[in-house]
């Protein structure tokens, strides 16, 4: 359950990302509000996840899936341009973060 949590959360870090930047400095109401709710639910879901996942695996999956969600999503939605070297790197950052899962040894 702790990896679905940190998964949701990690999703959750991309939707505040993304919302903070649409926020334009908090002058703009609903996307200051999301920005909020997700960062409460993301912060919560990793502290909950890290009672069962060391820190070191955690905060990096968090951080990992969150980052490339935040620069797939800003890709998908023209605010950043796409290249196939982008696509490679996230790969490989998504690689990274399997990889981490699959050598996690819990406590």
């Amino acid at each position: 359950m702790s990896w679905v949590i940190l998964i949701t959360s990690g999703i959750l870090e991309a939707v505040w990302a993304t919302a903070l930047g649409k926020s334009e400095g908090f002058t703009k109401l609903w996307p200051s509000v999301i920005f909020g709710g997700a960062l409460i639910l993301s912060m919560g879901g990793l502290a909950w996840a890290m009672r069962d996942i060391p820190i070191g695996t955690a905060y990096a999956v968090w951080v990992g899936i969150g980052a490339a969600l935040t620069v797939a999503w800003s890709m998908i939605t023209g605010d950043t341009s796409v290249s196939w070297i982008k696509v490679a790197l996230l790969v490989g950052l998504i690689g990274c973060i399997i990889g981490l899962k699959l050598v996690d040894d819990g406590h």
